[in-house]
């Protein structure tokens, strides 16, 4: 039997599989830390700068391993420090454990310095559960519920221990009433829908014309099926941002990302369309999806709570995604009427056209397009991206042609600021071996990027692929807010709340003993791309964007003119080059 509480933890831990924890210490998890001490031969520690940085790199190896997310915290501020990473897991459905620390338990209810109500302060975020372990032999079964719960619900979950607790002798729960006697391990189950339901589904299908097919992060496993069912059914296939990478972009039929970040073929695709397959998506924007009445829907969601949420489905179907598509399979019919499908690849070709005259338009000094339109047939083969939330996410979802093979991970539903490094260094940690590029905006970079670029110098000599290629978009703006002022809300851009002060991305990187260049010039583009790939160390690319490059909606309203002539109206500061900008980008 181990020693202590916390060395029976870690015990039990490394029993789950954990191989990795994302953790910074602090006297309120000294017991763990001790423990994790002594089983360093077990489960590595890797300590980044912040526990928010911690909490998106559980969520980033959850994204890109498939595998439980592990985080760790000491009491109070550190606990507090996790819940926006933890918000990340849970907006996105990822399987992540928290381990908290606590005052000791005589102390609670005191006012006890760093004492905070550790159960009401996760609640929310881990609402599948969460617990404070307060007594020794209980230990053993809220790890097994924690781990358990993660998996099987897709979520974060909480485990609080106090410092007392902690460094307490480990106990076995004892043979008598009032005891729990837990065991460890988790597979998951095979979910299918009735063969009844897949029958009505397959009728809806079988009958439409002009069929429209969503996919997002659910759809991850179910790439072939996804195709094969796109191919007997001549759809079209749009992706929600999570699910860009579950099929490559040079499929003629794949129309791209959908919603604001979206392409003019998926906005299309679904205006056409007649009839609407949803798979594993959550996206929630309905002025992109079919309007109500004008098409018959089928959606899968191995979550019945997201069925029929976004759009009034006909049949709805609870199932992991590759196993239902392959029992729909059979029951579906070839169509021999191709037209729609030709529309669509139709629209896709004239769009990847129109993205390759858009990104070669004169930007002071770099158009951002041009950068990512650039770098899509230089990327790696097995590259892990990641994309920070802001103007950049436009760019990421629209102009970067994924392939086969490749990962990627966003901040989703959360759409938190600062959550792409700490995804790439979770991804090189789970995969060494793999090249990780993430893009990160200016705003999000002075967040957080920093400082986790300090964390990618300590530990970048651990991976055997040593490229980690960092592009900063550097606009000198909070860009996206910028043109959601303007075109959400009709004012002028406000300078004081959007300006950014100018920082020296790459050269603070060479002062890290990493590699970096300044891109300020057009020509020189690829040269830059090709010198960050080829670099023998993580490389920084510090790009001086336009910030007036217009983020154009595959659709613009009339409210959204309105408000942009508003902005202008209102004496926007830099109302001439947006006007200037976004005629290029509309001729275009």
């Amino acid at each position: 039997m181990a020693d202590t509480v916390s060395d029976a933890l870690v015990e039990r831990l490394a029993v789950w599989g954990v191989r990795r924890i994302y953790g910074y210490p602090g006297d309120g998890i000294n017991g763990v830390i001790g423990a994790l001490d002594r089983a360093r031969d077990k489960i590595d520690f890797i300590e980044p700068r912040h526990e928010e940085a911690g909490a998106f790199m559980a969520c980033g190896h959850a994204k890109f391993s498939g595998e439980v997310g592990m985080c760790l915290a000491t009491s109070g501020p550190g606990a507090v420090h996790l819940v926006n990473g933890l918000y990340d897991a849970k907006g996105d459905h990822q399987p992540v454990v928290a381990i908290v620390g606590q005052k000791p338990r005589a102390a609670l209810g005191s006012d006890f310095q760093q004492e905070i109500d550790l159960v009401s302060l996760f609640k929310d975020v881990a609402n599948e559960y969460v617990q404070m372990v307060s007594t020794p032999s209980q230990m053993r079964h809220v790890i097994d519920r924690a781990f358990r719960t993660a998996l099987s619900r897709r979520a974060p979950t909480c485990v609080i221990i106090p410092q007392d607790v902690q460094e307490a002798a480990d106990e076995k729960p004892a043979h008598k009433h009032g005891t729990v006697h837990s065991g460890p391990g988790y597979s998951a189950p095979r979910i299918v829908p009735t063969n009844e339901d897949l029958r009505r589904a397959a009728e809806v299908l079988n009958v439409g014309k002009k069929i429209a097919i969503l996919i997002g992060a659910g759809a991850d496993d179910a790439a072939e099926e996804v195709i094969q069912v796109a191919d007997k059914l001549a759809a079209g296939v749009a992706k929600a941002l999570l699910g860009k990478h579950v099929l490559p972009d040079d499929l003629p039929y794949v129309t791209g990302g959908i919603g604001f970040l979206g392409t003019r073929p998926s906005y299309q695709l679904m205006q056409n369309c007649d009839t609407l397959l949803m798979i594993g998506s959550t996206f929630p924007y309905a002025e992109f999806l079919p309007e109500e009445g004008k098409a018959r829907g089928v959606q899968i969601d191995i979550d019945a709570r997201m069925l029929s949420l976004r759009y009034p489905m006909e049949v709805n179907l609870v199932g992991d995604s590759a196993a239902t598509l392959r029992a729909l399979l059979p029951l579906l019919e070839q169509k021999t009427d191709r037209s729609f499908r030709d529309e669509v690849e139709s629209d896709v070709r004239k769009w990847w056209e129109t993205l390759e005259k858009r990104a070669h338009q004169d930007a002071d000094p770099i158009n951002p397009q041009l950068v990512f339109y650039e770098l899509s047939p230089r990327l790696p083969d097995s590259a892990m991206l990641a994309c920070d939330t802001g103007s950049t996410v436009h760019w990421y979802s629209r102009e970067l042609k994924i392939r086969k093979g490749m990962r990627a991970a966003h901040s989703g539903n959360l759409a938190s600021m600062g959550a792409a490094i700490p995804y790439a260094v979770a991804a090189k940690f789970a995969h060494p071996d793999r090249p990780a590029l993430c893009f990160v905006g200016d705003g999000a970079m002075q967040m957080n990027g920093i400082n986790e670029l300090i964390t990618v110098a300590r530990y970048w000599k651990r991976w055997s692929d040593p490229r980690f290629i960092v592009f900063v978009m550097n606009n000198r703006d909070l860009n996206m807010v910028t043109w959601e002022q303007r075109i959400l809300a009709g004012d002028r851009k406000f300078e004081a709340s959007q300006d950014l002060p100018d920082f020296p991305y790459s050269t603070y990187a060479q002062s890290l003993g990493l590699g970096g260049c300044l891109l300020d010039n057009p020509g020189n583009v690829v040269t830059a791309i090709e010198q960050a790939l080829a670099a023998e160390k993580p490389f920084v690319v510090d790009v001086l964007c336009d910030p007036e490059v217009p983020p154009l909606p595959p659709h613009v309203s009339g409210q959204q003119v309105i408000n942009y002539l508003k902005a202008i109206a209102k004496g926007d500061p830099d109302g001439m080059r947006m006007v200037r900008a976004s005629i290029k980008q509309l001729f275009a």
